[in-house]
């Protein structure tokens, strides 16, 4: 073997050895739409895709509402096909008796979401443009509050309804180095590595701020002994064969072992109890998905750190969402054969 052949061979080992590590690297990376999301306290993303083949069609879809299906007409987009990722920032409000409550947001969505037609729709509905690094940011008004819109990317838009357009300038300048596999937000560089490999949806941080009450976190109706700010790194993840299960399972970093050890115990009882009141209620969709979730519900406790796993099967996303959509609104008007 010459010389001339043996630094060809030499140079084609280095290359493909960079692109393995480039590949293991980006594998290990945070999405795409998570590394662009603004400082936060918390972050919830969820990947459509393998949601959808994970459900199939036992989702039935839910009745749209007058104004989202001129919507879906004027802009040819319907999320329920449409959007296959969402990365969500959670921001913690000053003043939770404000337009935004306890909480803002800042999401990015990824999917077939852009286009004239969607540019067209958003020049109609908003009251403010504002021109930024190449960029319109769109600003519509919605309950009080100003949400902003700005297309990022060819498959990609931003939405954010914090009091200042800091957030989404943060969104589109993260755009410019989302090549960079580990670039993003503080939060996201010190927990990612806490979310487990092939999760469909998780959340880091403070991700119990939706649904805190006076300070306290509940989910089905049920107090949690956690409190809104805990630090909270959350997963779904497909099971065994992949279509008849999923496993959620929810981590608390705790203060000291000690809280763990007494939060663990807390969360246990609770789980107890709830699994005896829960048998007493009647069958209905919703009631159903609970005693289904509280049945393989176990809590454990490792140091400083509390864990609730349970198993999920699609029968609880279909009861669950089934419960939804038999929801209906009370009547506006005296329930006569007229108004029916």
């Amino acid at each position: 073997m010459n010389k001339r052949t043996r630094r060809t061979l030499l140079v084609v080992a280095a290359v493909l050895l960079l692109l393995a590590v480039a590949i293991f690297l980006r594998s290990k990376a945070p999405p795409e739409a998570a590394r662009l999301l603004p400082e936060s306290d918390g972050i919830i993303f969820v990947n459509l895709k393998p949601v959808r083949v994970f459900l199939r069609k036992g989702l039935k879809p839910p009745q749209r509402v007058p104004e989202y299906q001129q919507f879906v007409d004027a802009t040819g987009i319907d999320w329920e096909r449409d959007l296959d990722a969402a990365a969500i920032a959670l921001h913690r409000m000053p003043d939770p008796n404000g337009p935004n409550g306890p909480v803002a947001y800042s999401m990015v969505l990824e999917g077939k979401l852009t286009g004239k037609r969607l540019n067209d729709w958003l020049e109609g509905h908003a009251t403010e443009r504002e021109a930024y690094a190449g960029h319109t940011i769109y600003s519509i008004p919605s309950d009080g509050r100003t949400v902003r819109v700005v297309q990022v990317g060819y498959d990609m838009i931003a939405v954010s309804n914090t009091p200042t357009a800091e957030q989404i300038h943060s969104v589109v300048d993260r755009h410019r180095t989302a090549a960079l596999p580990f670039s993003g937000s503080t939060l996201l560089s010190q927990h990612y590595h806490d979310v487990p490999l092939l999760a469909l949806a998780w959340g880091v941080g403070q991700i119990g701020l939706p649904f805190s009450e006076s300070g306290a976190i509940k989910v089905f109706g049920l107090s949690l002994p956690l409190e809104s700010d805990s630090t909270i790194i959350a997963s779904v993840t497909p099971g065994l064969p992949l279509a008849n299960s999923a496993r959620l399972r929810v981590e608390e970093i705790a203060p000291s072992d000690e809280v763990a050890a007494s939060q663990a115990a807390a969360l246990a009882t609770l789980v107890t109890m709830a699994r005896g009141f829960t048998a007493l209620l009647s069958d209905n969709k919703a009631n159903s998905a609970l005693k289904e979730l509280l049945k393989t519900a176990e809590v454990t406790q490792k140091r400083n750190r509390v864990v609730a796993t349970a198993a999920l099967s699609p029968s609880f996303f279909n009861r669950l969402a089934a419960s939804e959509n038999n929801f209906a609104p009370p009547p506006t008007q005296p329930d006569t054969d007229a108004s029916k």
